[in-house]
């Protein structure tokens, strides 16, 4: 045992300065292009052309005001939080419901059900649906309209879907039936007493539910052809990268770019500690 010590002491002061290192590497490699939009929103259009040096040598603040203003931001933000809000309550509710039915009873084609969610997930079929959910839309009357994007955001649930099949997982099934012998019904029992026991979990899908819809990009371009005033962020700083000359406004494209991260560092903010709990759902089942 003696001998041992000395050995794992050794082993610990090798893999430890490798471990630091590592992480060091992944920080500097996750902020490099952060740190490279943010300068590049400070630089004037023919820095950003001609390449020039890492720092600006003056330093355009006014390119912020000129991104606000050339792409209507306010009202672009308006639609995305519309969008990203509703979309991400949407998926909560449905993907809760559908993970509690999972958990908690047996029914037939269960099986299939759940293996019909992991394939959503693992193949990606891309643009190939977009056609007929427009032409689903079409029939809805909603295809010019940012609900259609929203029902079709909220059906996209699998990954929120097994988030929270994890977490109630931990959630111990004694709740539901000591709930049904005081008389209360399956959905009650849901909405009282689970359902406020899952806000961790809810956290935790609702920060992804929200990222995904914040960043979506073909689905809001395709709906909103014909109405403009219902673009979101995403499609109207794509409109920035063209100016009334024809010349290339990279700079506003990345003074835009660094608007729009603000609601998502908020949302990261306020979501920090059901954040940090995702291993709650994940290590227990």
């Amino acid at each position: 045992m003696a001998e041992k010590k000395p050995a794992l002491q050794a082993a610990k002061w090798i893999t430890r300065p490798i471990m630091w290192l590592f992480l060091l590497i992944t920080v500097l490699l996750t902020l490099f292009p952060i740190l490279m939009t943010i300068l590049g929103s400070l630089k004037t259009g023919a820095e950003m052309m001609s390449g020039g040096d890492l720092l600006p040598k003056e330093w355009q603040f006014r390119n912020y005001m000129e991104a606000w203003q050339q792409t209507n931001f306010a009202r672009f933000t308006w639609n995305s939080v519309f969008l990203s809000v509703i979309s991400t309550v949407g998926t909560l509710l449905v993907a809760a419901m559908a993970a509690y039915v999972v958990d908690r009873r047996d029914f037939p084609g269960k099986t299939l059900y759940v293996g019909v969610q992991a394939s959503t997930m693992f193949i990606s079929v891309g643009a190939i649906v977009l056609r007929p959910q427009f032409d689903l839309m079409v029939k809805l009357n909603l295809n010019s309209s940012l609900w259609g994007v929203i029902l079709i955001l909220i059906s996209a649930h699998s990954s929120t879907f097994f988030i929270l099949q994890g977490f109630y997982k931990s959630i111990p099934r004694e709740l539901d039936e000591a709930a049904m012998v005081d008389g209360s019904g399956f959905i009650r029992t849901f909405f009282k007493i689970i359902l406020p026991l899952l806000t961790p979990g809810l956290g935790v899908a609702g920060l992804f539910a929200f990222r995904h819809a914040w960043n979506e990009y073909i689905l809001p371009l395709v709906f909103t052809m014909t109405s403009p005033h219902l673009q979101t962020l995403t499609v109207g700083l794509a409109n920035l990268r063209y100016g009334s000359s024809a010349a290339m406004q990279i700079h506003l494209m990345m003074a835009g770019a660094c608007l729009s991260i603000l609601p998502m560092l908020v949302v990261y903010i306020l979501a920090n500690k059901t954040f940090i709990q995702v291993t709650a759902g994940s290590v227990k089942g």
